[in-house]
């Protein structure tokens, strides 16, 4: 059921920049997935320090991945775990590239907006934030040059713009970071952001980028999985309307098998044929997707409710096993 990503067609001139390296060219529709190796007992740092996946536990999952016909995968973070990824990667010789995340921390409290945010964010802990961000620009820019045969595309910030995020960042902030990578590296770079942010406010930050980030999610919008490509193309058709000329990619976009918030709409049968309806549309139209995402993360979300939406978004469940999707 998987579309097969060709790693040889992955790759174009599209990012302008010093170096030689070959960025990623977002047009030629591949599925590709979003990937987090966390286990049970695994997190990354939520301030008491981190309990990463051993490189081995990377290997098998990364050649899981190959073995299912992904060639392009999507990381959050410059911190020690997504060092080890690209590590293995290019010990391993594994036909894998990725886009790299930079994770944005809150420089602005949205406490008034963000549901779940009931204070503010000390002012204090704001500032140690900025300059938290300002390192992990720099460690981006350390590992996009370390790692130039790998690293293909780097994301700055994961929705740190849309008006209910808890770790809101200033519009101008996200620019000047863009320019600092793009002035330090070759690869392409964008933004991933909420479709409705882009369509509405993405004018001022789109110009800056190689090609625009999207984040849609049918199920968060109520959506059946029968209405679920309908609403997606639609929310890219919005960002273009929105954006003219912009290239788009979707950088998320998945259906959770589990989850108390949904009910009967979230199931193995469903993302089954999300995925499949979704990798056709990519083929079809030339939009490359990365699936959210590759493994269920038992570490998100309320500890205290195991069918929380968040740990299951997986195409397999933790033990790695596939779900129907992969089968």
């Amino acid at each position: 059921m998987v579309l097969a990503a060709v790693t040889s067609g992955l790759l174009g001139a599209c990012a302008s920049g010093p170096g030689d390296a070959t960025p990623l060219d977002i047009e030629d529709g591949v599925m590709a997935v979003a990937y987090s190796g966390f286990r049970a007992g695994q997190h990354p740092d939520r301030g008491s320090g981190a309990v990463l996946p051993s490189l081995g536990e990377i290997e098998e999952d990364l050649k899981i991945l190959v073995r299912e016909g992904f060639g392009l995968i999507r990381l959050y973070d410059c911190q020690a775990n997504s060092a080890m990824v690209l590590q293995v990667i290019e010990d391993h010789e594994l036909p894998i590239k990725v886009m790299l995340g930079v994770w944005l921390s809150a420089e602005l409290s949205n406490h008034g907006r963000c549901p779940w945010l009931s204070t503010p964010i000390p002012e204090a802990a704001l500032a140690e934030n900025r300059l938290r961000n300002e390192r992990e620009v720099a460690a981006a820019i350390e590992l996009a040059s370390s790692f130039p045969g790998v690293v293909v595309a780097i994301n700055v910030g994961n929705e740190a713009l849309v008006e209910w995020t808890d770790h809101l960042v200033p519009v101008e902030r996200v620019v000047g970071f863009v320019r600092q990578l793009r002035a330090s590296v070759p690869q392409a770079l964008t933004v991933a952001e909420n479709y409705d942010w882009w369509a509405k406010h993405g004018a001022v930050l789109a110009g800056e980028l190689d090609f625009v980030g999207v984040h849609s999610y049918a199920l968060w919008e109520g959506r059946t999985v029968e209405q679920a490509l309908a609403h997606t193309r639609a929310n890219v058709d919005a960002v273009t309307a929105g954006l003219p000329g912009a290239r788009v990619a979707i950088l998320e976009a998945g259906w959770a098998t589990t989850a108390s918030e949904f009910g009967a709409r979230a199931s193995e049968q469903a993302q089954a044929r999300y995925f499949e309806e979704m990798s056709g549309w990519a083929a079809e139209s030339g939009v490359t997707v990365f699936f959210f995402e590759a493994f269920d993360e038992p570490w998100k979300g309320d500890p205290g409710n195991s069918a929380g939406a968040e740990k299951h978004w997986g195409l397999f469940f933790e033990d790695r096993t596939p779900k129907a999707a992969m089968r």
